[in-house]
């Protein structure tokens, strides 16, 4: 199996149904794979609330792209402000993919035949996540799966500032074909972003403005993480992302001015909270819950016990 190379990654917030969810997924698309599974430690359980051992986080991969669930809690539920656009070779995989989607899930554009695609349909699965699904006829797929963003409320007609903003800050990134509402689509004003590709770190997007009344808008149940190797990085991408009117969080989450979550972590993180010694998972795990941005001199002295 193919796997891309990824520095952003999309992190999943369920409740307490990570695990049974990633089976789900991996059941539905060929070419996946359950990863890496990390554990509760003792350490958070008061944020958390998840007892020791039990499972943290499922890293899942589903044609070749890599996705993390996270037992996060109740706190926040998935919207159809970011969803997941599934692109489709035959009319038939289209089908498939949809009944297994949809069921116990709740249809947003029933599946059928529209002006940009003889078959398509947006559904919210039972776990509350919204995908696409189209078939894409003679265009070419260079990525099976694509992260969508729905700029609505508060948000909407920002969707090309947003565009110019992600490819200014990641490196390999590019935008892509844009196509624009015209004249007599209202509510969306003439000239907004009816759908934009773009690409990110060689990853594909999409983004969209919709001025339809939506009661829902980005929030942290979808988050992207970005994957760094030094203190430069987590540096950089933090101050970058979390400028003109981005919002710090804790764990190294936080806002960027359009209100889309991203995660700021250090790829040595991964590797200390792996770690068969319980003791240093729990040093490390109490110092980082304690910071904003991360400090990676300060994990490791943990790690070691310094």
């Amino acid at each position: 199996m193919t796997t891309i190379k990824q520095k952003i990654t999309p992190n999943l917030w369920f409740d307490r149904q990570a695990e049974e969810a990633a089976k789900f997924y991996t059941s539905i698309f060929k070419n996946s794979r359950i990863g890496e599974i990390t554990r509760a430690s003792k350490a958070g359980f008061e944020i958390h609330g998840l007892p020791e051992d039990t499972v943290m986080t499922v890293e899942f991969e589903i044609e070749g792209q890599k996705f993390i669930a996270l037992n996060g809690g109740p706190l926040f539920k998935f919207t159809p402000a970011i969803s997941f656009l599934v692109a489709c070779n035959t009319k038939e995989e289209v089908d498939a993919i949809w009944d297994k989607l949809s069921e116990g899930g709740t249809a947003l554009m029933e599946l059928g035949e529209y002006p940009f695609s003889e078959k398509y349909g947006w559904t919210q699965d039972r776990y509350g996540l919204s995908w696409q699904v189209m078939f894409m006829g003679d265009r070419k797929m260079k990525q099976k799966i694509t992260p969508t963003l729905m700029f609505a409320g508060e948000q909407c007609g920002k969707a090309e500032a947003a565009i110019n903003f992600y490819t200014s800050v990641f490196n390999n990134a590019e935008i892509g074909n844009i196509l624009r509402y015209g004249k007599g689509e209202e509510p969306d004003k003439e000239g907004t972003i009816k759908h934009a590709a773009f690409t990110l770190e060689n990853q594909g997007f999409a983004a969209m403005d919709s001025a339809r009344e939506h009661n829902f808008t980005f929030n942290e149940a979808i988050s992207f993480m970005v994957e760094c190797e030094t203190q430069e990085e987590i540096d950089y991408y933090w101050e970058k992302l979390t400028a003109d009117g981005g919002q710090e969080s804790v764990c190294g989450w936080l806002k960027d001015k359009f209100g889309v979550s991203w995660q700021v972590s250090p790829t040595v993180l991964d590797e200390m909270l792996r770690d068969p010694d319980k003791e240093k998972v729990e040093r490390v795990t109490n110092a980082f819950l304690k910071m904003k941005k991360f400090d990676v001199e300060e994990l490791k002295k943990a790690y070691e016990g310094q």
